[in-house]
């Protein structure tokens, strides 16, 4: 999945209101007000001075012109912090049958809705083949070197997902919790019970009704992001 537009570099100045950040460009020194399409708590990535790719737009229907889209470690290493773009790529990985778990069923269907007015991200179906639910979550939480975490707050919508895909399993169905890690330093992933236990406990219900837990890199630059290798999950 490419961007849009080609990103500019530039540095945090804060971010507030969750979804407002205030950059300095690095181009001009201008000081601007991105979107950030982000909930969550951004832990360790939000910091003053921090240097991040913003996306330009010239939408006259946008109010903000700049979107924060990456966190530049400066090492290397990137994490992704727009929540819109895992789904952006996890569908163009699976129309084009590139990941291997899933790889046999040849149609994918978004934003279906299942379940108490929920909608599962990705409903996989096909001929003789079982269905396959698919919910997906981004990880941007390292804590340690080399280990991802989710959730970075509390989620309690992100256990009611989890709680829905544990009836579609019992219904017969192949549910999927898929982890798609949004930084480039991850090896392996892991959950942030310490942050919220009500999840951990979701995520344990869940796993004892046959729901799968799935995890998956991504390869990202400031040209895009694309699903990378599968990674172990390990509590």
């Amino acid at each position: 999945m490419r961007f849009q537009t080609d990103l500019v570099p530039a540095r945090l100045t804060r971010r507030y209101k969750r979804f407002l950040a205030d950059c300095v460009l690095e181009s001009d020194g201008r000081e601007i007000t991105a979107h950030c399409a982000n909930p969550g708590s951004m832990m360790g990535l939000a910091e003053p001075g921090t240097r991040v790719w913003l996306e330009p737009n010239d939408d006259p229907k946008k109010k903000l012109k700049f979107g924060w889209r990456l966190v530049d470690h400066e090492n290397g290493h990137f994490t992704g912090v727009d929540t819109s773009v895992p789904n952006r790529a996890l569908k163009m990985a699976l129309m084009a049958r590139e990941l291997a778990p899933f790889a046999d069923w040849p149609l994918v269907r978004p934003e279906v809705p299942y379940g108490e007015k929920s909608r599962i991200d990705f409903l996989l179906s096909g001929e003789g083949l079982r269905d396959v639910y698919i919910e997906v979550k981004s990880v941007t939480l390292s804590r340690a070197a080399g280990v991802a975490e989710f959730p970075d707050s509390v989620t309690a919508r992100g256990a009611k997902h989890l709680g829905e895909l544990a009836r579609v399993a019992g219904a017969g169905h192949r549910a999927v919790m898929l982890y798609l890690v949004q930084r480039t330093d991850a090896q392996t992933v892991t959950l942030a019970g310490d942050i919220d236990p009500a999840y951990m406990a979701a995520w344990e219900a869940a796993t004892s009704s046959g729901v799968e837990t799935l995890c998956f890199g991504t390869n990202i630059s400031p040209k895009g992001v694309e699903v990378g290798k599968p990674l172990p999950f390990r509590l």
